[in-house]
């Protein structure tokens, strides 16, 4: 299948994708405090589309960028891609991108994939090294192979085949970072620390002609070992779209979210008839109920449907996640699920 657009053919600069983006990390305001971000009800997490919905408050600028994209007239896949590729250019960004936290050998190993509702493609990249956006590189598996998903030695051949562009295996900072670490590890029996950081950037999109389509990107779990991937890259994991339905797209510890196939079961909720909030929270309460670690699972799930409803939840607190449409640009705060508190929305479950 011939790509869909022919901005990507040539490997770009950083400077030269942050350029080309008409709002970029370096043009968004201070990023909203936890305390300060709100929290909505169900009659107000609604919007008209085009809609984006991303994780974190790092997933704004990324959904501005997008938007970009779209204003000027570009296909809503370009707008998924360049969008996380903002987050993927940000080296001060330790969980996403070559900024991102190596493993326990020292290399960042990057995960991504990406979804198309219409016709319901997807494509995927895991343990990729070396290469600066591995959503760009997901989505021409997606759009040029007969496959889904490449992983490792593989997936790098693949993209330098394709001419993409390249960068180190890690950052300066995170070499040290990384040194520190082995450091203060040489007495342990394995080569996996205790969990850095698990944060991704996954955006869903509702478009201006009613199709829905996703993107997630993360360096995964900080000095986890070599060849560990979580769920950004698997389709259902840590993304699904259902063009008939929604999206959903997941962040936090990736084994927990993998092992429940997590955005599939938020997106079967919605097929059911479920808002998207209610949804993801349905969703936590699920696994909660299955795993032996209850709410302790440090797991965050986002979700749009066919109609701009959108919403999010996590364990603990909940977490911060990122809204844009052409009328505003926000960080939300979603609610949270612990022991105490797992009723449904609105009630107490019996």
């Amino acid at each position: 299948m011939a790509p869909e657009n022919d901005w990507r053919m040539t490997p770009m600069s950083r400077r030269r994708f942050l350029r080309g983006s008409a709002l970029s990390a370096a043009t968004v305001g201070a990023t909203t405090s936890l305390r300060s971000a709100p929290v909505l009800s169900l009659q107000q997490l609604s919007a008209s589309a085009p809609l984006f919905v991303s994780t974190w408050p790092f997933g704004k600028p990324a959904n501005e960028a997008g938007m970009a994209v779209l204003t000027a007239g570009g296909l809503p896949l370009d707008a998924i891609e360049r969008g996380i590729g903002v987050t993927e250019s940000d080296t001060t960004n330790s969980s996403v991108g070559l900024g991102g936290i190596p493993n326990a050998e020292g290399v960042v190993q990057l995960d991504a994939c990406i979804m198309s509702g219409p016709g319901h493609r997807a494509g995927s990249v895991a343990a990729l090294e070396g290469y600066a956006h591995p959503i760009a590189i997901a989505r021409r598996v997606m759009e040029t192979t007969r496959h889904v998903m490449l992983v490792g030695e593989g997936a790098g051949k693949f993209a330098e085949h394709q001419g993409f562009e390249r960068g180190s295996v890690v950052s300066a900072k995170q070499k040290a970072a990384w040194k520190m670490w082995r450091k203060e590890q040489q007495q342990a029996s394995r080569g996996e620390g205790k969990p850095k950081n698990h944060d991704t950037i996954a955006m869903i999109l509702l478009a201006p002609d009613g199709n829905i389509y996703g993107g997630s990107s993360t360096s995964g779990w900080g000095y986890k070992l070599a060849g560990r991937v979580g769920d950004s890259p698997i389709i259902g994991g840590g993304l699904y779209v259902s063009n008939k339905v929604g999206a959903a797209g997941a962040t936090g510890i990736g084994e927990n979210v993998m092992r429940y196939c997590g955005s599939f079961l938020v997106v079967e909720l919605m097929r059911q008839g479920m808002h998207p909030q209610e949804a993801c929270l349905e969703t936590i309460r699920q696994i909660a109920a299955m795993d032996p670690k209850g709410f302790d699972l440090s797991i965050n799930f986002i979700a749009l449907d066919r109609s701009g409803r959108f919403g999010a939840a996590g364990t603990g607190q909940g977490f911060e996640y990122s809204v844009t449409t052409r009328e505003s640009s926000r960080v939300l705060q979603s609610p949270g699920l612990t022991s105490t508190d797992i009723g449904p929305v609105g009630g107490n479950r019996k």
